[in-house]
């Protein structure tokens, strides 16, 4: 698959100086209220941006082991998917969602969603180590795929990945949802490529998720199953740190991972962080299962952008002390500091991987960039040190 790209690195260098594109652009654009000195309110609920558009293509899913596959079907249907069938292995899950989404079919087997010529696009939340041989099964087939993160659990996986791929010229998505999936990480990509905050220099993406070991399967404390800690959530953060430091080349400096407060669980990767250095900028990623229930959600998920004429930060889940809800956008330049609402933003994915499918684009997300993610998160996992502490 090839297209003319605009290289954002060019587009950024071209402005007039970040300052002074910052404070051209219109205040409606960046999300600003036209008084400036307006306070913003939060309000967590869907959009009119997000209404559903008339289906252009036929979707099936395989695999709903994570909850994230209902994420993963509203973006598909959002951008244009008609959901047809899904087929699940464990009956205990497949019941509940056969409720609801009672527009899909239940079929009797994986291949029958893979031999059915009308379905262009199977979507996968299946068991992580899992995810990949089904995606190999599904390109060669001649259908496209998207899967939840962790899309691919070894460096292995992602050879034969490669491969397959580049020999069907399928698509192989995998939806890392911290970017592709929250409004305020859109819109700073948005402002990222408007020059904003001038050239990126950094990020720093902190990942905590609570753990509620409880409602874990097996899976969830099986490294071989799930990955690592790196490999998993990680992914998240690599893909963040490639996408706005614009870098297509990246090496892991450092990592480290343990489980620190978790013994009867000894598969479990509760701590991890990574040192990242690319191209064209660096990285630094911590990530853990350590969120207090005092917490009001899963993850006080934040990332900061640094720039050579200010900083983003974005507080994704909770604004702790401060506005309730989440897409939170923070942007401080040479000017002033400014709070951006993000709950009206669109989230383009669903619509782009849709439009890439129909017309063999890369408009959703560059297939070499979603590798380069998976291949980063791979590797800070199989060379990190193994972080001992005694609590």
């Amino acid at each position: 698959m090839t297209e003319a790209r605009v290289n954002r690195r060019k587009f950024i260098a071209a402005m007039t100086g970040s300052a002074a594109v910052i404070s051209g652009l219109p205040r409606k654009v960046l999300g600003w209220p036209a008084n400036k000195d307006s306070n913003h309110l939060f309000e967590n609920k869907r959009t009119g941006q997000d209404n559903m558009t008339p289906s252009k293509i036929r979707f099936g899913v395989i695999g709903i082991n994570h909850d994230h596959i209902h994420a993963q079907i509203e973006a598909v249907i959002r951008g244009g998917g008609q959901f047809v069938s899904f087929f699940a292995k464990e009956p205990e899950l497949a019941a509940p969602f056969a409720k609801r989404y009672p527009q899909a079919k239940a079929a009797r087997s994986e291949n029958e969603i893979l031999e059915d010529g009308s379905i262009q696009l199977v979507v996968s939340a299946g068991i992580p180590n899992e995810r990949a041989p089904l995606g190999l099964r599904v390109m060669q087939h001649g259908k496209d795929y998207m899967s939840d993160k962790p899309g691919i659990t070894t460096l292995d996986q992602l050879a034969e990945v490669r491969r397959i791929q580049a020999r069907t010229g399928r698509i192989y998505s995998i939806m890392y949802s911290e970017r592709l999936g929250n409004r305020a990480t859109v819109k700073a990509g948005e402002l990222v490529k408007a020059g904003a905050i001038g050239r990126v220099i950094q990020t720093i993406g902190m990942g905590p998720h609570r753990m509620n070991p409880k409602t874990r399967p097996a899976w969830f404390f099986e490294r071989e199953r799930y990955g690592g800690v790196l490999c998993d959530i990680g992914s998240h953060q690599a893909d963040q740190f490639l996408f706005f430091t614009g870098s297509t080349k990246a090496e892991v400096v450092a990592s480290q991972v343990g489980n620190v407060h978790h013994p009867q669980y000894p598969g479990l990767d509760d701590f991890g962080d990574m040192v990242l250095r690319g191209d064209q900028g660096a990285g630094y990623v911590r990530i853990d299962w350590f969120t207090p229930n005092g917490l009001a959600t899963w993850g006080d998920v934040r990332l900061t952008i640094l720039g050579t004429e200010g900083y983003i930060e974005l507080r994704k889940n909770v604004d702790i002390g401060g506005r309730p809800g989440g897409d939170h956008l923070f942007l401080v330049d040479q000017k002033e500091t400014r709070y951006v609402d993000c709950t009206k933003q669109a989230l383009p994915y669903g619509e782009q991987l849709v439009s890439d499918i129909l017309n063999r684009t890369e408009t959703a997300m560059p297939q070499a960039h979603c590798f380069l993610a998976t291949e980063v998160a791979l590797k800070a996992q199989k060379q990190a040190q193994q972080l001992n502490l005694k609590l």
